[in-house]
């Protein structure tokens, strides 16, 4: 078998993965171009945004509610069978989202298509930690985080050439192609005993997945209608609570079932604790500014929006390249030291924007962002690769879904948060909290309050950096010879 064979030369590492980054980057990219497209949508339809916004908002909970269910799975039936199935699953979502004849339609489709993902996502990640060895994985996260941030950067640019050229329905299109390839490499490359699968008679958990579901859930839609509704308002407590109760039923659980989803054993470890507690908040940074610094810059500053993406272009290249450099750099030298600098780095970006004002020179600000971005991407894959040490192969599965848990939960948390703090500044300071109506603001006061929430953000921010970089400080070194022995692909996944 082909597979068999190329799993015994020293490049098969890279040929796997070829065919999982092929799958992570078409899935990323094809978020962004459906991203562009909801305006186009909604008017074909002839629907509202809001209503709109669930084709979005639908693929995000799935994804969300089933990565942690589908990394268990994929460490008990295969981690390449699970990838091949979510890659089916993503194919066949878009010919039918394509094919949609309503709104209801086409979010039925998003929801299959979050099924695939949360498929794909909880895996890919494990599948690079399988083929690399162990002083390598720094490398391969790093890589793999990269071609990640790459179909982030093309998604929107290819979506709205695709949605201006031939019609909203080939942003679905488009990663048919892509995906094809990628399945055609998984089936042809992927050598499925060199992939983890647990022994035969494990259970899957089935309560603690419907309560971290339920839980997950609970949590995105308080996090997404909280300002909406208000913070205070009996459905937004109430749903609060409903959170925290599902939250302690499922830990209660995990911590007695024979066969758990999520071994909380591992957060006992501080290498484990600490680094995803500071990947939270490092997520939680980065998607702060990407979402109310495109306000800034066209509602303070005054740019167009074509000029906005070129504007924020330099901070994901830059993140893009220090993926694979800080991977390679931690392989050798360990990840502490980047952990920390990294943060500290992003969190002096991060500051400095907290300081800008409506006549603040464009440099600057895209140099802070910059510096922000820099000491993400150099606290990102290090970061990774050590909460990865710290488990065992049977579980990373698990740990890459919690991963893109992690991500996405801080995404929305960072979304509702920014919002929460910009309008209650805009607010206290006798304006109405329209973020969209900044740049037509004739006096200046809005725009004044406006920049004023967005700089208590930005202060808040840092600050949860600095607490970070504390986290990654005391999570330790890495373990005496930890990453520097040289082991074949084959003998690690059999650990």
């Amino acid at each position: 078998m082909l597979s068999h064979r190329l799993s015994n030369s020293p490049r098969y590492k890279w040929w796997v993965f070829a065919a999982v980054g092929l799958g992570s980057f078409t899935g990323v990219m094809t978020f962004g171009t459906v991203n562009v497209a909801l305006p186009t949508i909604a008017g074909y339809f002839k629907t509202d945004l809001p209503t709109v916004q669930w084709v979005v908002i639908a693929q995000t909970l799935t994804v969300s509610a089933l990565l942690l269910p589908m990394g268990r799975l994929s460490d008990m039936v295969g981690r390449k069978q699970v990838y091949i199935a979510g890659l089916l699953l993503l194919m066949g979502a878009s010919v039918f989202a394509a094919s949609s004849q309503s709104v209801l339609m086409l979010v039925m489709s998003r929801v299959v298509q979050g099924m695939g993902a949360a498929m794909t996502q909880g895996t890919g990640m494990a599948m690079i930690t399988s083929v690399f060895p162990a002083n390598e994985r720094g490398k391969g996260i790093g890589t793999h985080m990269s071609v990640i941030g790459a179909g982030g950067m093309v998604g929107p640019v290819i979506g709205g050439l695709l949605v201006s050229a031939l019609g909203w329905r080939w942003v679905f299109l488009v990663n048919l192609p892509l995906a094809s390839i990628a399945l055609l490499g998984a089936l042809l490359l992927m050598d499925s005993k060199l992939f983890f699968r647990e022994r035969r008679g494990a259970r899957f958990d089935w309560q603690g997945a419907a309560l971290s579901t339920a839980a997950l859930v609970t949590f995105l839609m308080l996090m997404t209608n909280g300002y909406r509704l208000g913070w205070t308002s009996p459905i937004i407590v109430s749903a609060a609570a409903l959170f925290a109760a599902l939250l302690a039923g499922f830990v209660w659980w995990e911590l007695r079932a024979s066969a758990p989803m999520l071994d909380m054993s591992l957060f006992r470890r501080r290498v484990f604790s600490m680094g995803v507690l500071a990947s939270f908040v490092s997520f939680l940074s980065v998607a702060s500014v990407r979402f109310i610094m495109p306000f800034y810059l066209q509602g303070a500053l005054r740019y167009a929006p074509r000029q906005v993406g070129l504007i924020m272009l330099p901070t994901a290249i830059t993140m893009t390249i220090m993926g694979p450099i800080a991977g390679r750099l931690s392989d050798r030298y360990g990840y502490r030291a980047f952990n920390v600098a990294g943060l500290l780095m992003a969190s002096a970006g991060i500051f400095t924007i907290s300081r800008v004002s409506e006549a603040t020179p464009l440099p600057l600000i895209i140099g802070a962002m910059v510096v922000q971005s820099a000491g993400t991407g150099l606290f990102g894959s290090p970061n990774s690769a050590s909460i990865f040490a710290a488990a065992q192969g049977n579980r990373h599965g698990v740990v890459s879904a919690l991963l893109s848990l992690v991500r996405n939960s801080a995404n929305v948390t960072s979304i509702a948060v920014a919002t929460a703090v910009v309008a209650a500044t805009m607010v206290s300071m006798g304006y109405a909290p329209d973020l969209g109506g900044v740049r037509g603001d004739e006096d200046g006061g809005a725009v004044l309050a406006f920049v004023s929430g967005m700089n208590a953000l930005y202060s808040a921010m840092g600050c949860l950096l600095l607490a970070g970089a504390a986290a990654s400080f005391l999570k330790g070194p890495a373990p005496a010879g930890a990453g520097r022995g040289r082991r074949p692909a084959g003998a690690r996944a059999r650990d």
